[in-house]
């Protein structure tokens, strides 16, 4: 493993990769036009990808976890972590706690501090941070009510970076990693 390169990038579903800031269930769910060459990019950087979705209507019957973890493995994951909960029940994994993603590290042997979160919600940030994760936020989907209406919610934090959408957030991604091996190729 090259000491610093990106082990795993965590990316949320709706309004991250595609849909809307609404959740859109197995079947009716569209990507972005090019989120299958973004994702295949960061594959081919050796990055492990995985998504990590909240979807409380798994909780409420309209959906079902299999349903939602077989479209992403068809979409080109290496895993998907679901919070199935509302809001209320009160559990670990749902964004903003960082459940899903130390889950996904114990069972992957990752170090979060060399792992990348994408989102387009404040809650998606907040779980990068409480995990130790570099974290960019996405202005599709929910990304500008996160910039701007519930800021307070992740104040405070930074994100390392603020990505136009998917493809700019991967983009983002390669420039660092590439920077990461320029570095270590001068020492």
């Amino acid at each position: 493993m090259k000491k610093n390169k990106i082990e795993a990038v965590f990316i949320d579903r709706d309004g991250t990769i595609g849909g809307t800031d609404e959740v859109l269930y197995p079947g009716t769910f569209e990507l972005f036009a090019y989120t299958h060459e973004a994702l295949n990019r960061l594959k081919k950087e050796g990055i492990k990808l995985f998504g990590f979705t909240n979807q409380p209507g798994i909780s409420k019957g309209e959906a079902t976890e299999e349903s939602f973890r077989n479209e992403m493995i068809d979409f080109g994951f290496d895993g998907v972590y679901i919070c199935p909960h509302q809001h209320n029940e009160g559990c670990n994994c749902r964004k903003p706690n960082p459940g899903m993603l130390y889950k996904a590290a114990e069972e992957n042997k990752l170090d979060l501090t060399r792992s990348i979160v994408i989102g387009d919600r404040w809650s998606d940030i907040v779980a990068g941070y409480n995990a130790g994760c570099m974290k960019v936020l996405v202005l599709t989907g929910a990304g500008q009510d996160a910039l701007n209406k519930y800021r307070h919610k992740w104040s405070n934090t930074e994100v390392d970076y603020i990505a136009r959408d998917f493809e700019d957030a991967v983009n983002y991604i390669i420039n660092f990693v590439s920077n990461i091996e320029e570095e270590k190729a001068i020492r």
